[in-house]
């Protein structure tokens, strides 16, 4: 017992120590994970021959990553995603496949051997990768979701994978007499395994479908989290254990569970419950990666480890390149694609073992594919940063520096920016008969809408050129929305002392920005989430019980209350920004006006209504009271004793 809790103490504080670091230094927790566990294996020896049998149990964390994924789709999003599941995954697996085996081939190994590494060097590590797309906030991506489909494509392709490979043995399989994989399908003709297959995945189905409801809400009446927690458990370890009886991936069922839970009402209480055990499971799965590296055959066999880990993934990257441009991955998106996925997976170790079991190929052999899969894993983290830093500048840059468009057209009202805030001024302004020039300096953005026929041009807003071919003289108004606060400070600025006759309107990422845009010379200034956030206020106090009347009431007298302080906030801000030592009277300032807000709320103006309450009817008279007079007739007899 003391072993255990010192080997769980060991595992735990090098994740402590390295993967923070690892984050503050830029270089993402995965890495992080797996400088921990070359830490505390071959250079430090403080973990040993445990380390396989903890990379089976942390192999785990990849099922309920999947589980999770599954929970954000659903049959309709999966549906959709048809074209590249099938195209993208299953051209990255017949490509791959057919490129590795021919390398083999070229280097002598029997037909069969060459089939079978084909086939394990095609899948990709959906741990790392899922796991840094989310870091990263890659998933969204074109290219993050082309890798997503070629993923869960591998995940699928693992099953006829599994069916195949006994087909090449070179020798009789390799039998452990200490230990037998229980299997329902073992020995059954094909019809019977079809059949056994088809019903565990209709259980699973019906099972999302009909039965996991009522027993969620009976264990959430118990109001025990714990309980929770472990029925989520049961149910993800329940359907891995199915699908591992029927010859199935675990994965792939978790994630078709997923699936058909996605709409429902306990979707996000599963992810909060999955959510940690999955992060700590996969976390000890990088650490044993890079604790299982044996640093003797690799020192000993670097180069020819080395030459065959980077011959693997510059294949891999050559042939997603190539699918890339069949379905129009461009630019960032291109070598999104291509660096994610060119590293081996952790099934690559599953179908590497099971090969040696079925005599495909000898241990001494699969010792070092082992080394190839591990090093390329452990590679993967540094093209991620080669993606980031290096070629996601170069490529922006170069979009940006394109050369701007010809701008054919004039209107009264230039909107700089066509991002989600400029788009809905325009339609505003547009379906009401306003003339509009759209400018832009994110390339990507202008092709969207050209998509959607909404014409819009490319080019850098601050440009003093440009905004003389989009017509700035004869303009009557600028909307100012791009997504760079120093950015549109400089250009409104510009425009003022350049253009004194063109209204300004902007929009303000925060106070600070508002007062900036203010200085600068804008004619009016709203802030982003001010009155997005002031109407779901205003929605939440009418839900709660406050009628529409008192609630848009109060939502005005908060609008003109931050109106009667702007000016003495404004002057406040100054000074600080001045480097003036008065940030004390600025919060005092700011105090004083919450202290206004609330003495406004609490005043019942049912006369002097203002312009935005015209059109609503008041509350009739003993509102308040029938409201509370409905709300205790509706209480529980026993709560009213």
């Amino acid at each position: 017992m003391t072993g255990i809790f010192l080997q769980a103490f060991v595992y735990l504080l090098a994740a402590v120590l390295a993967v923070p670091l690892a984050k503050r230094l830029g270089l993402g927790s995965v890495l992080g994970y797996l400088v921990a566990g070359v830490a505390i294996g071959p250079l430090l020896g403080l973990v040993g021959q445990e380390t396989q049998s903890i990379q089976h149990f942390a192999e785990f964390g990849v099922v309920l990553m999947l589980f999770l994924v599954g929970l954000e789709l659903d049959a309709k999003q999966l549906w959709q995603m048809r074209q590249r599941l099938l195209g993208l995954g299953g051209l990255q697996v017949l490509l791959t496949t057919g490129a590795v085996a021919g390398l083999a081939l070229i280097l002598n190994q029997p037909w069969q051997i060459a089939l079978a590494l084909g086939m394990i060097f095609a899948m990709s590590s959906t741990a790392i990768v899922l796991q840094s797309f989310n870091e990263k906030g890659l998933a969204k991506t074109e290219g993050g979701r082309g890798g997503f489909s070629v993923l869960l494509f591998q995940d699928i392709a693992v099953i006829p994978i599994l069916a195949i490979l006994p087909l090449l043995a070179l020798s009789a399989p390799q039998l452990d007499a200490g230990h037998e994989d229980m299997s329902l399908v073992a020995g059954l003709p094909a019809w019977a395994n079809a059949l056994v297959v088809l019903g565990a995945i209709a259980a699973v189905v019906f099972g999302g479908r009909f039965l996991t409801r009522p027993l969620f809400g009976y264990v959430a009446r118990s109001g025990l989290r714990e309980v929770f927690t472990a029925a989520a458990l049961m149910m993800v370890i329940g359907i891995a254990a199915l699908m591992s009886l029927v010859g199935l991936s675990p994965a792939l069922g978790t994630f078709l569970a997923g699936v058909v839970l996605a709409s429902s009402e306990f979707r996000h209480e599963l992810e909060s419950t999955i959510e940690p055990f999955k992060g700590l499971l996969l976390g000890l799965f990088f650490i044993t990666v890079g604790a299982g590296i044996d640093f003797e055959m690799l020192l000993s066999q670097f180069a020819l480890v080395l030459g065959l880990a980077l011959g693997v993934m510059v294949i891999k990257a050559l042939v997603l390149l190539l699918l890339a441009k069949i379905f129009r991955l461009s630019g960032s998106d291109k070598w999104l694609f291509a660096l994610s996925l060119a590293q081996a997976g952790e099934f690559g170790f599953v179908l590497l073992g099971y090969s040696q079991q079925q005599g495909i190929f000898g241990s001494e052999l699969g010792g070092l594919l082992s080394m190839v899969v591990a090093l390329s894993m452990f590679l993967t983290p540094g093209l991620f940063i080669l993606y980031e830093r290096i070629i996601l500048p170069r490529v922006t840059r170069s979009t940006n520096e394109r050369e701007a468009d010809t701008i054919d057209e004039q209107g009264p009202v230039i909107i700089a920016g066509i991002g989600r805030f400029g788009q809905i001024v325009n339609r505003l302004l547009r379906a009401n008969g306003v003339k509009t020039v759209v400018l832009d300096r994110e390339y990507a953005q202008v092709e969207r809408l050209r998509e959607i026929e909404m014409k819009s041009f490319f080019g850098d807003v601050s440009n003093p050129e440009l905004l003389h071919t989009a017509g700035i003289e004869s303009a009557k108004m600028l909307v100012v929305a791009i997504d760079d606060v120093e950015g549109a400070t400089a250009l409104v600025r510009h425009v003022r002392q350049q253009y004194p006759q063109v209204a300004i309107l902007a929009r303000a990422f925060d106070r600070g920005h508002f007062y900036a845009l203010t200085e600068a010379g804008a004619d009016w200034v709203v802030s982003e989430s001010f009155y997005s956030a002031l109407n779901m206020g205003g929605e939440a106090l009418i839900r709660l019980g406050m009628h529409p009347f008192a609630a848009e009431q109060r939502k005005t007298a908060m609008v003109e209350r931050e109106k009667a302080h702007a000016s003495e906030l404004y002057d406040a801000w100054l000074e600080v920004r001045d480097n003036i030592d008065r940030r004390e009277r600025y919060l005092k300032l700011f105090i004083k006006l919450e202290e206004a807000l609330k003495e406004d709320m609490g005043k019942d103006r049912m006369d002097g209504h203002s312009r935005s309450l015209s059109g609503w009817t008041p509350p009739p008279k003993g509102y308040d009271k029938a409201l509370a007079e409905q709300e205790e007739s509706m209480r529980p007899q026993g709560a009213k004793d």
